[in-house]
């Protein structure tokens, strides 16, 4: 992860550092850096803080403009119970194949938003844990449980299993269900890759399927902003029924 504000956040969610690069211009980020990682279960070990120069830091680092510090993560775990909310009305976000990781990080940043208990990346989608993914999260990816790697398969046993309806996001020609979704009981939000959607075994088996209207002579949105608007139709529909 690179820059201060995003290296903090992830030592406030509870991730584990193994090191951080700082160059000349990086060093009172640092400090800020050591401050906030001091407060934390696991800090930084001295020893594990490597200094270079801006040239080479720039080499190094991932995006346009380096802000001088960054750091290596370990990853945190997440097992299937923390995903569905352990308690907590079970609203999923699942990405099947999605491979823009900045899609990705948008669509986990509006999980978070709009009061999903997790994501699943299942196989085929790119990684939520890319540098470009976690930056576009906002540092949602830091907070929000998150599994990776599943296959179709076996994530539609489980959610079956748990009792999750599973609601397919179709294009306007593909959608089988012309009623609202009701979004108020345990649900799993399934989005498909760009180009292609969802495989035809999850609009297949799937409880129900949506679409969003569109005017005009758009074929389909951004995986991101489809994602987005799905969530929060399910988010307003749990807080009217709170009220």
């Amino acid at each position: 992860m690179e820059g201060p504000k995003l290296i903090e956040d992830a030592l406030r969610a509870g991730l584990e550092a193994d090191a951080l690069l700082v160059s000349e211009s990086g060093e009172r980020a640092a400090q800020r850096i050591l401050l906030a990682a001091s407060a934390t279960e696991h800090g930084i070990s001295p020893s594990r803080i490597l200094r270079t120069t801006d040239k080479l830091f720039a080499t190094a680092a991932g995006t346009e403009s380096p802000q001088g510090v960054a750091a290596l993560f370990r990853q945190p775990a997440a097992d299937f119970d923390a995903i569905l909310g352990n308690g907590v009305p079970t609203l999923v976000l699942v990405l099947a194949g999605v491979q823009d990781p900045g899609n990705v990080g948008t669509a986990v940043r509006s999980a978070e938003a709009f009061g999903a208990t997790g994501v699943i990346a299942a196989r085929g989608t790119a990684d939520p844990w890319s540098p470009k993914a976690v930056r576009a999260s906002a540092g949602s990816a830091l907070r929000l449980p998150t599994l990776r790697g599943i296959t179709i398969a076996t994530l539609l046993a489980q959610l079956r299993a748990s009792k999750v309806a599973i609601v397919a996001a179709a294009s306007q020609e593909n959608r089988a269900d012309l009623e609202p979704v009701n979004f108020l009981g345990p649900a799993a939000i399934f989005i498909g890759s760009e180009g292609s959607g969802l495989p035809a075994e999850i609009i297949k088996t799937a409880d129900a399927t949506i679409a969003i209207s569109m005017t005009g002579h758009v074929e389909s949105l951004n995986a991101g902003v489809a994602a987005s608007i799905l969530l929060y139709e399910a988010a307003r529909q749990r807080e009217a029924a709170r009220t």
